[in-house]
């Protein structure tokens, strides 16, 4: 039945299925919109049943176009891994390395990438920054490889293993007043205004597991979705944060932002890159994992150095 689909007719439903709009496919895709509208509609054909239905001024998949959408995306997947194994196969290091990352990790993955792309010239990245919820979301949806993040998913079964240690601390403009004292309890920390992530965010994650841990109410003052908005508050001494030292590395050393001398902060967690259990590697994705596993943890340390601790 579906003998006459092409790869890029599966190519422009697995991208109107991820962006829900053909406008927004058609400008990934470098096509027309009327162009990705036949490109669905020859599908649809070779399907013998709807793949999309109208909903309000948008689209939405039917019941076929989400199961005909999944299966798109493992037969992309697998056509783009046989790409790759075949270039390995001629001894060419190339491929496209599909990762993920919350956004904290935004500030220590581009040096990494470098000197992983330096030693492999042949090699595209794409990279997608998210929050939590949204990085996971792509691992599933098998829009990324890898992922970089702090503890792995329960929802999803995945491979995960350790690369580097991940340290935590409260933060505060340099005039603000926790920020002078020798010693700052979590008490006090607890009855400042504490400029936090959102929901969702492995940072607010980490933050409401401590207070809990403390038993002490976290009441929060602000909720930002961005970590730079939530640096540029503190400098200005709107309240206090709690971030990684990978965030605040550049405001410490230029004594923007100072780390509150809380005892037993920073915190150290953990930062982990994983992929799906079930699924095999593409080989450019497999030599990064191998090579933050190996020469992530020093090259991380090589970072944080000359940070306070």
């Amino acid at each position: 039945m579906l003998k006459n689909a092409t790869l890029r007719q599966l190519a422009t439903l697995h991208t109107v299925a991820r962006w829900g709009s053909v406008s927004r496919a058609a400008s990934e895709l470098s096509l027309t919109q009327p162009a990705v509208s036949i490109q669905l509609k020859l599908l649809e054909e070779s399907a013998g049943t709807p793949l999309l239905q109208r909903h309000g001024r948008g689209i939405a998949l039917t019941e076929a176009g989400h199961r005909m959408a999944h299966y798109a995306g493992r037969i992309l997947d697998l056509w783009r891994d046989a790409g790759d194994e075949m270039a390995a196969h001629r001894g060419v290091s190339s491929g496209t390395l599909r990762i993920a990352a919350v956004t904290t990790a935004e500030y220590l993955l581009p040096p990494l990438l470098v000197r992983f792309v330096d030693s492999h010239p042949g090699v595209q990245v794409n990279l997608a920054i998210g929050n939590r919820l949204e990085v996971v979301r792509q691992l599933a949806n098998h829009e990324v490889d890898l992922v970089i993040m702090g503890r792995p998913p329960r929802e999803l079964r995945t491979e995960a293993r350790v690369f580097a240690k991940h340290p935590m601390a409260f933060f505060g403009g340099a005039g603000h007043v926790l920020a002078q004292k020798r010693r700052v309890s979590l008490r006090s920390v607890a009855d400042t205004h504490l400029i936090v992530r959102e929901r969702g965010s492995g940072t607010r994650a980490a933050l409401e597991y401590l207070f809990k841990d403390a038993g002490l109410p976290l009441r929060v003052g602000s909720e930002l979705s961005s970590n730079e908005a939530i640096k540029q508050m503190c400098a200005a001494g709107f309240g206090i944060t709690f971030l990684s030292l990978h965030t605040c590395g550049l405001e410490i050393q230029a004594g923007i932002l100072k780390l509150l001398k809380v005892p037993g902060f920073p915190i150290e967690r953990e930062w982990f890159v994983m992929h799906l259990a079930e699924r095999e590697l593409p080989q450019v994705s497999a030599d990064f994992e191998e090579f933050l596993v190996n020469q992530g943890p020093a090259l991380i340390r090589d970072q944080l150095r000359n940070l306070p601790r």
